[in-house]
C-alpha cells in the first residue's frame, strides 16, 4: 500500500538555526520557511536526491510540536511520511486492520497541497504515521 518515503520530519526548538546548520554544514538545499496553520507548524523542506527532510517549528501556543518539544528539548524525529496512491482506499483498508488514525479521520491538506492523514504511533511501533496521498 504505501509508496516511497516522502520526508522525515524532525521537530527543532530553533527553525532558523536549524535550517543553516542544513543549509551551511551539510551544503543541503534549503526552501524558505511556510506557516502551516491548519496543522500549527511551520515548516522548512530540506530537498534531497532521494526524499526530503522536514523541520517543524510550533506556529502558535497550540502546536502539537509545543507538546513534543517540552519533553524533547533538544528536538528530535518527530514523524515518518510515506506515500500513497488513494489516501481513502488506504485509511479505510487501516482501519478495518485495526489502526487508529488521528483526527476525524477524514484528510486535510497538507504543506505539499495533498491530502494528509496520521496514524496513531502506538499502532506503529511508537513511530508516528503521516500518509500522503501523490
Amino acid at each position: 500500500m504505501i509508496g516511497r518515503l516522502n520526508h522525515v520530519a524532525i521537530a527543532v526548538p530553533d527553525l532558523a538555526a536549524a535550517s543553516a546548520q542544513y543549509a551551511n554544514t551539510l551544503g543541503a538545499k534549503v526552501n524558505p520557511p511556510q506557516d502551516e496553520p491548519d496543522h500549527g507548524v511551520t515548516v522548512v523542506f530540506i530537498e534531497l536526491p532521494n526524499t526530503k527532510i522536514e523541520l517543524l517549528y510550533p506556529l502558535g501556543d497550540d502546536s502539537p510540536i509545543n507538546g513534543f518539544l517540552a519533553k524533547n528539548p533538544a528536538g528530535g524525529i518527530h514523524h515518518m511520511c510515506y506515500e500513497v496512491d488513494d489516501i481513502i482506499a488506504a485509511r479505510d483498508k487501516l482501519k478495518a486492520d485495526g489502526a487508529r488514525v488521528l483526527g476525524t479521520g477524514e484528510p486535510k491538506i497538507g504543506a505539499h497541497g495533498k491530502p494528509v492523514l496520521f496514524l496513531h504511533p502506538k499502532d506503529f511501533n511508537g513511530c508516528l504515521i503521516e500518509l500522503e496521498q501523490v
